[in-house]
C-alpha cells in the first residue's frame, strides 16, 4: 500500500536548504547578523531575488529578521537543523555499523597475512 505524502516541518526545512544561495547565507550568518544589503552584495543577483531567499529561510525558521532603522539585520537560528540531525541519525547509525563490520573484516584478513 502506498504512503500518503504529508509534509512535515522537515522536509521545509529540506526544502528551504535545497538551493545553493540558501546554504550559502546561512553559511555567511555562521560569522554574525549581516544587513540584508551586505548579504546581496555576495551575489551578482538583485537585492529583492536574495530578500526572496532570505523569507523563505526566515519561513521555516532558519534566519530571524531585525529592524534597526532602514536596515534588515538577518542572524542565523539553527534550531530547526535539529530536526535534519534527527532524520540523519538511522543513516549514520547504519553507516557507522557498516564502517565498524568493514573494519573488522580488514583487521581479520590482515591477521591471516
Amino acid at each position: 500500500m502506498p504512503r500518503q505524502s504529508r509534509e512535515t516541518p522537515t522536509d521545509h526545512v529540506f526544502a528551504a536548504l535545497s538551493h545553493p544561495v540558501r546554504r550559502d547565507l546561512l553559511s555567511a550568518l555562521l560569522d554574525g547578523p549581516e544587513t540584508a544589503q551586505s548579504l546581496a552584495d555576495r551575489y551578482a543577483m538583485a537585492r529583492p531575488s536574495v530578500a526572496e531567499h532570505l523569507k523563505v529561510l526566515r519561513d521555516v525558521g532558519l534566519v530571524s529578521e531585525r529592524q534597526a532603522g532602514r536596515n534588515r539585520f538577518y542572524s542565523l537560528t539553527p534550531e530547526p537543523l535539529t530536526l535534519l540531525r534527527e532524520w540523519l541519525e538511522p543513516y549514520e547509525q547504519f553507516w557507522r555499523g557498516r564502517v565498524s563490520r568493514l573494519a573488522t573484516l580488514l583487521e581479520m584478513d590482515a591477521s591471516h597475512d
